[in-house]
């Protein structure tokens, strides 16, 4: 499985709810990764894009952010379209794809229960995030995919919500310089229901080639 000295330990106790259905999970399917998930992507990439939480059947399982379900199904052939992986995503940590000037993290590391965490829980992640970002000496962007993860990246940067709406493909030029953009979450829910589309996500990362160029 990958590993990543900026993320919490595999026994990480923070989130006794979290702890709790890691035990449960690591009992039901024992061959799975069932824990923290670290991020993956070099720490000298100028993207960062930050998402929700593990999913229990994807990431949790497979140890990578967003492999293994259906929003990597989305999420990785678009980094590969416009420039941000090589290779062939193959559902698997090991499937060979490499990020390319870009770093991909979860606002909460472990699987929540239902895909929903608590506010304590994501408060608990918080420092991880916070000293990801500080060690990106390169980051110019972070692409927050959803409301969730943007509140996450602008408390961990100290910057006020009320002055940085999320919205899908809002820019926001932060107090420190950096840029935050969003997106809706390419989940199975937002793509199915048709509030997020392949080319509304194509979209989003056109920006953010146009930034970085």
């Amino acid at each position: 499985m990958l590993s990543d000295a900026m993320g919490p330990a595999n026994d990480c106790a923070l989130c006794p709810r979290l702890v709790e259905f890691r035990a449960t999970n690591a009992t039901t399917w024992p061959d799975w990764h069932n824990g923290p998930v670290p991020s993956f992507g070099e720490l000298d990439a100028e993207l960062l894009i930050v998402g929700l939480a593990p999913g229990l059947k994807g990431a949790n399982r497979t140890g990578r952010p967003f492999t293994g379900d259906y929003a990597g199904d989305l999420l990785y052939p678009t980094l590969i379209k416009h420039g941000y992986a090589k290779g062939h995503y193959g559902l698997s940590f090991n499937d060979g794809l490499k990020l390319l000037n870009s770093r991909i993290t979860n606002a909460v590391r472990c699987v929540p229960p239902q895909n929903k965490p608590t506010g304590p829980e994501t408060r608990s992640c918080l420092p991880f995030l916070v000293d990801e970002i500080a060690a990106m000496k390169n980051l110019k962007i972070v692409l927050a995919l959803g409301t969730l993860a943007h509140n996450a990246v602008l408390s961990a940067l100290q910057e006020k919500r009320s002055a940085y709406k999320f919205g899908h493909n809002a820019v926001h030029t932060l107090s420190g310089g950096l840029i935050l953009t969003d997106s809706y979450h390419c989940s199975r829910y937002n793509t199915n229901t048709g509030k997020l589309t392949e080319a509304m996500f194509s979209e989003v990362f056109e920006g953010i080639s146009a930034r970085l160029a």
